[in-house]
């Protein structure tokens, strides 16, 4: 009984070494995986494998594998339907294996640490710990090759230290643990032989001591080669021991975001426009909100109608074009990375419901900053704190989230610093090409506001008091966009916007102030029922030292009436224009001179009256002459450098000027709420009426006012040109830098044209005076409408 016992002992010694090499890789895996069901999941695969090929040692070895691969089957089934259940995802057992099999290896190396046990996580771990357990239980138990048989189980050992890389402590203990275990099974001998004798022993004595002398031989190969490898590599591991390991995780592509959420920011306008249509369905608690009697807290973003914003995307990178979201979203379970609030700030917990309804692309809503999520699969960026889902937003999907929504104290905000170095570089950077009036605006509102907070509400009050929010305003956050969002005439599209271009003039100006600024584009709702895309909105935030990244509101109110620009803010010129420069003050003399009697003789030094009458009209002749040829130059010189000089756009812009001058100085003038399309039919109408005029039913109409017939012909042609123009100057106001030479060529020959009607349809007398009037003059300076 004894030496049956010792049997059974001895001949479980080697199985249970295996299944303890392969059962230490989950082990070391299991670090860096939430929980322990991984680890007991390939314990489990382990255990399976070593026992399968132990009962079946008496089977022909070609049977063992199928009879194997079936019960890995079964375990792994089990073990993706546990994993599913534990983590809470939708699906059936084969689309949760179907979809884990497709998308394991890579989720596996992309998700964030700590992994949270999912179908798509242990699959790849079960199946190999099964299968390093099936071969090293082959190798070792039916050919006695036991070295060779723990070759398997070494690398899927090492296979999982790599995995870990740096995102873990040393394995030290596991290691030790890992190479007792091996050594210890090959110190038990093993039955290979269905006697359990020596095999030797039927052999002759000369061919017996021949076969020792050939094992003998080999043993001491065997072990001078180990000891020369030891030599050899172990000065190279031991330099090793304090290095870092690599992080497999850099050689795969994290799951990126659809081109459309890349920059959310281009959305706000096509929502602006469908705002019934219906994006989510919220609902929101608020386990530690104050209570209804509690005073509201001030907040210099906080809106009372809408009190819950929620997080689309976080965009920190712009480049003078476009803004960015610029993340890296790695695969995360339902725990998310706790990231460490700001000291300054209060936490509040919210818990929302959310289900989709229209809302399209990767990016998943939700309120700042995520703590866990259920119901859906999603990747985390930790910087931004926001969420995406691989696979795609789908109608009908409905998640929960927990978040920990920051309140910085506002007591402080007044008297805090903003962070600066290479740790924010990123969110202060300002790419090259801003415009000059734009640093210039920046440079003015920050002159007498020395705190980074005043310096921001100078920037959020100035934009709320000075543009208006439309719907229809067409989408661009560019440079040349927000320059004509912020300077750009009012009748010509300017200085008015959606909350796209608000935000992003608010974080453009921010960062040439010296503030560390970001835009988010979101919602902003009530927290309960549905969310419309007329709720959609972005807005700027504003990272402070120990209060974090603060929000900030730069709409206007519905009710308040936006003051023009130009009352606060008109770019300085460099050097004045000629006609702007003050005229020189003559100096009184130091006392009158004495006024001659009126029959007092002249002297014999004076001048007699007729020649001072005379010599004062012709001096008074010369000046009105110079007069009249300096306007005259001045006029040609200004229709010239309009129509000829500049780029593109700068002329078919000084051609729009030509024709509103002559509007003046036909005395229509046309008002400045009018769009360039109101313009263009009341300059048609304005010709229709002048050429009315000239060619009424009075035959006896001076000549000389009657325009020639060559005139009336360019009337008929001139009135549907001015639609044309119009037409060029919306193009050069929405999208700045497309307009063409050939363009800004056919736009000065309509606004040439244009005027030699109109001017040939007034009197003579006026037609004189139309090229020497100083209006125009007066307007040169102001923009087109």
């Amino acid at each position: 009984m004894v030496t049956n016992a010792v049997r059974v002992l001895r001949a479980a010694v080697l199985p249970l070494a295996l299944i303890g090499l392969t059962a230490l890789a989950g082990v070391v895996l299991g670090r860096v995986y939430a929980g322990g069901l991984l680890t007991w999941l390939v314990v489990g695969a382990a255990a399976g494998s070593v026992l399968v090929s132990v009962a079946a040692r008496r089977l022909p070895s070609w049977l063992v594998a199928p009879v194997s691969v079936a019960a890995m089957v079964g375990w792994t089934l089990w073990s993706l339907r546990l994993a599913a259940t534990r983590a809470e995802l939708p699906g059936g057992l084969l689309e949760v294996t179907a979809d884990a099999a497709r998308n394991g290896i890579p989720r596996l190396l992309t998700a964030m640490i700590p992994v949270e046990p999912t179908p798509d996580t242990v699959l790849v771990p079960v199946v190999a710990a099964w299968l390093a357990g099936l071969t090293g239980a082959e190798v070792a138990l039916r050919t006695g090759r036991v070295l060779l048989g723990y070759l398997p189980a070494a690398g899927l050992y090492a296979a999982a230290l790599y995995v870990v890389g740096p995102n873990a402590e040393p394995a030290m203990g596991s290691t030790v643990v890992f190479v007792a275990v091996a050594a210890l099974g090959l110190a038990t001998p093993i039955r290979t032989t269905p006697g359990g004798g020596d095999p030797t022993a039927e052999l002759t004595p000369r061919v017996r001591a021949a076969v020792r002398l050939r094992l003998a031989a080999s043993a001491a190969l065997g072990v001078a080669v180990v000891v020369g490898l030891v030599a050899l590599l172990g000065p190279v591991v031991a330099e090793q021991v304090d290095g870092r390991p690599v992080d497999p995780r850099r050689y795969v592509e994290p799951p990126r975001v659809q081109t459309l959420d890349e920059n959310p920011l281009i959305r706000i306008s096509g929502w602006a426009l469908h705002p019934e249509q219906k994006l989510l369905d919220v609902s929101t608690q608020r386990p530690d909100a104050p209570s209804a009697d509690a005073p509201p807290e001030a907040d210099p973003a906080a809106d009372t109608a809408r009190s819950v914003r929620i997080r689309l995307a976080v965009l920190s990178d712009y480049d003078g074009v476009t803004w960015r979201v610029g993340a890296t979203y790695r695969n995360a379970g339902r725990i998310l990375p706790a990231a460490t609030a700001a000291r300054d700030s209060t936490v509040r917990t919210v818990r929302q419901q959310i289900s989709v309804a229209e809302l399209s692309g990767r990016l998943l809503p939700a309120v700042a900053t995520p703590r866990e999520v259920s119901g859906a699969r999603v990747a985390y960026d930790p910087a931004s704190g926001t969420l995406i889902r691989p696979e795609g937003l789908t109608p009908g999907l409905r998640y929960s989230v927990t978040s920990a929504e920051e309140r910085p104290d506002n007591n402080l905000l007044a008297s805090a610093n903003v962070p600066a170095g290479e740790e924010v570089a990123r969110v202060l950077r300002v790419a090259d090409g801003v415009p000059d009036p734009m640093r210039r605006l920046a440079t003015q509102l920050a002159e007498e506001n020395g705190a980074p907070f005043a310096r921001a509400s100078a920037i959020e009050q100035f934009l709320a008091e000075h543009y208006r929010v439309v719907a229809d305003a067409p989408s661009g956050h560019a440079y040349p966009n927000l320059g004509f969002f912020l300077f750009g005439p009012r009748n010509g599209g300017g200085q008015e916007g959606t909350s796209e271009q608000f935000a992003a003039a608010f974080a453009v100006l921010g960062r040439l102030s010296g503030l560390p600024t970001r835009v988010v584009v979101g919602f902003r709702t009530s927290g309960q029922g549905p969310v419309l895309a007329g709720d959609a909105y972005a807005w700027p935030e504003v990272l402070f030292d120990g209060l974090g990244w603060v929000a900030f509101d730069p709409l206007p109110r519905p009710d308040d009436e936006p003051r023009p620009v130009e009352e606060d803010f008109r770019p300085t010129p460099e050097d004045p224009p000629p006609s702007e420069a003050p005229a020189p003050t003559a100096e009184p003399s130091a006392s009158p001179e004495p006024v001659a009697a009126p029959d007092a003789p002249p002297g014999p030094d004076g001048v007699s009256a007729p020649v001072l009458v005379a010599g004062g009209s012709g001096g008074l002749l010369l000046v009105v002459g110079a007069l009249l040829l300096t306007l005259l130059a001045m006029r040609r010189s200004l229709t010239r450098n309009r129509l000829v000089g500049g780029d593109p756009g700068q002329r078919i812009a000084g051609a729009w000027r030509e024709v509103t001058d002559a509007l003046r100085l036909a005395g229509r003038p046309v008002g400045d709420d009018l769009a360039a399309t109101e313009v263009a039919r009341h300059a048609r109408q304005a010709l229709a009426d002048a050429r009315a005029r000239t060619t009424g039913d009075d035959t006896t109409a001076d000549p000389d006012t009657a325009a020639p017939a060559s005139s009336m012909a360019a009337a008929d042609a001139s009135g549907p040109a001015v639609d044309e123009l119009a037409a060029l100057l919306n193009q050069v106001g929405f999208a700045p830098g497309a307009a063409t030479p050939d363009q800004a060529a056919r736009a000065a020959e309509v606004a040439t044209t244009y005027v030699a009607t109109l001017r040939s349809a007034r009197p003579w007398w006026r037609r004189l005076l139309w090229s020497v009037h100083p209006t125009p003059l007066r307007h040169a300076r102001r923009s087109p409408r």
